[in-house]
């Protein structure tokens, strides 16, 4: 009779965790000057484990180029990575510009805006 293992609860949301933590560490030694200054926003990994996509915001810089650098050099930041955690499997990481800083930049101009109409209309 053989026994399966239980899975561990929450063990892709602690994985996608070191994920970030340790992709934000490789990503500081990274010479390309495409790469600004960049902050890993969130990472969801696949259930096997196989690939994960890392969604990223830039400050400085083009968020294009910085995806294209960040791309190529997903080899050596996954590399990084192998050494740095005890899986099994180490996941293709897939960069991705985030936009939602974005977004919520423009919502809140948006309501901004929105405000002082309303408080111009009250004030007539």
């Amino acid at each position: 009779m053989t026994r399966h293992k239980k899975s561990i609860p929450n063990r892709a949301h602690r994985v996608a965790d070191q994920i970030q933590r340790d992709v934000a560490e490789l990503i500081r030694e990274l010479k390309d000057p495409r790469v600004g200054m960049v902050t890993i926003n969130a990472v969801e990994v696949t259930p096997d484990y196989a690939h994960a996509k890392v969604f990223f915001s830039v400050l400085v810089g083009d968020p294009e180029a910085c995806q294209h650098a960040l791309n190529d050099a997903a080899g050596w930041v996954r590399n990084g990575l192998f050494k740095r955690l005890q899986l099994h499997t180490v996941p293709t990481l897939h960069f991705q510009f985030d936009r939602t800083t974005e977004r919520a930049a423009d919502l809140n101009a948006l309501i901004a805006r929105a405000n002082a109409t309303r408080a111009r209309e009250d004030d007539q």
